[in-house]
């Protein structure tokens, strides 16, 4: 296929990265951009921004891309960071091949009704995060801030939906085959507390039968027994039966392992030298691929660095991934941190608190500074579903957690996106808090075997 014209009345880092990820990686196009009007006219396959030409697809400019310009029509308050133009913006939402929208436009003539390339931008760069001064107990941006969710697009991968949608309209117009991206599956697991009972310490022991014993827990106290006794396995060792589920349908995860050097309220885990951790993670390395969780105050260099360095001297390996604990994503002084500790790919583009798309998309993408404007060199990758976030924030059972996840599924599938989902080991165990988990997660791994290639 013929290279793409863009033309528009400007180039910036903004349009390049917006054309970057929807012409390049998704669309998988080649492109270049032109202010030359008989340039565009002549070309074949062309897209007017900001313009139009007869006979050639166009998209309204909302002048969000335009960095140095105030857009009077969407634009409050004037709050420009660095002398940048990060400025507060309410996106105007209306309907596109039934599709719900983001920048809506007025202006006749257009091919789209929106601005698909300010909406795209708008969601990948986390915009709204930069402007939020109301977060939550964990110092995180709130998912019930966000335009998706106000908007109840949260668990649509919407951006995804635009993309196919766009897809479908240059294949008719300009009559020519694009490709599709094939449908991913990720299974990824956060390894932060490998064990309930076992290998916990005297102290820590101590401390928790003296709990049961006064909350009349005659169920734990008998349970921590038969473990420390090594008559039972430990209620979240569930390593041996992941172990035999990937290899029976073919997947090889993604394990992000807690090395925090210190135990604190948030950071349970035994400690990543004690022996028995430092089996589990040897056997981990061997299963799959090995990343770090870094600790809940993990948030200095130094601190982040040294997790960072036992993780790399147990496994042998490279470590270059991460997903933050809790999900403590704080944009952009969590992606500054993780690229100064050379940590080049991030999977925490998701909320604590609800299922569904952060950034609106399940494709990664890189991820765009704002304050700096450029484009980073670090990769985000958004996950959809966390266990403890449909157990514990929604109230879920596993036959409705799973409904959902098929849902989400089904359009990703649909649009050639990317499903990347958390577990933890102690929700697939033998722990009766998390009864039917481990057996409702084997029937979605052999289904999705069946239905796509790992």
């Amino acid at each position: 296929m013929e290279t793409v014209v863009v033309y528009s009345a400007y180039s910036n880092n903004r349009l390049s990265y917006v054309l970057d990820w929807l012409l390049k990686e998704r669309l998988q196009l080649t492109y270049s951009i032109t202010d030359n009007e008989a340039e565009a006219q002549q070309a074949t396959n062309c897209i007017c921004y900001g313009k139009q030409l007869d006979n050639k697809i166009s998209i309204p400019d909302a002048s969000l891309l335009q960095y140095n310009t105030v857009n009077a029509l969407h634009t409050t308050d004037a709050a420009i960071h660095e002398g940048k133009g990060l400025q507060k913006v309410t996106p105007v939402m209306g309907v596109w091949e039934n599709l719900p929208v983001l920048f809506a436009q007025n202006e006749q003539g257009y091919t789209l009704p929106f601005d698909l390339l300010s909406a795209i931008f708008y969601l990948l760069s986390r915009y709204e995060e930069y402007l939020c001064t109301d977060y939550d107990k964990h110092g995180r941006f709130p998912a019930t801030a966000s335009i998706l969710y106000k908007e109840g697009l949260l668990t649509r991968p919407i951006v995804d939906e635009w993309i196919e949608a766009f897809r479908q309209l240059l294949i008719k117009v300009w009559d020519t085959p694009i490709q599709q991206h094939p449908f991913t599956f990720q299974p990824s697991y956060d390894i932060d507390m490998a064990y309930s009972h076992a290998y916990k310490g005297i102290g820590r022991i101590a401390g928790a039968y003296i709990r049961a014993l006064l909350k009349g827990d005659v169920a734990q106290i008998n349970e921590r027994t038969q473990v420390l006794k090594k008559k039972v396995t430990d209620p979240y060792d569930s390593f041996a039966w992941l172990r035999h589920q990937h290899e029976q349908y073919g997947y090889k995860p993604l394990y992000f392992i807690l090395c925090a050097l210190r135990t604190t309220a948030f950071d349970k885990n035994i400690h990543p030298k004690h022996p028995a951790m430092i089996r589990v993670i040897k056997q981990l390395a061997k299963e799959g691929n090995i990343a770090i969780h870094p600790s809940y105050y993990a948030t200095h260099y130094d601190v982040l660095a040294k997790e960072k360095n036992v993780l790399k001297n147990l496994t042998g390996q490279t470590i270059n991934l991460s997903r933050q604990h809790y999900i403590r994503l704080m944009i952009p002084v969590t992606y500054q941190l993780l690229m100064d500790n050379e940590i080049h790919e991030d999977y925490s583009m998701g909320y604590g608190t609800h299922t569904g798309f952060r950034a609106g998309t399940g494709s990664s993408f890189l991820w765009y500074d704002l304050l700096q404007e450029r484009v980073a060199p670090i990769r985000t990758h958004p996950f959809c579903f966390m266990d403890t976030t449909a157990h514990y924030e929604l109230g879920l059972t596993p036959e409705q957690s799973f409904f959902e996840l098929r849902k989400m599924e089904r359009i990703l599938k649909h649009t050639g996106s990317t499903m990347i989902t958390v577990f933890h080991n102690f929700s697939l165990g033998t722990d009766k808090e998390w009864d039917g988990w481990n057996t409702a997660y084997q029937s979605f791994l052999a289904e999705m075997s069946n239905r796509h290639s790992a």
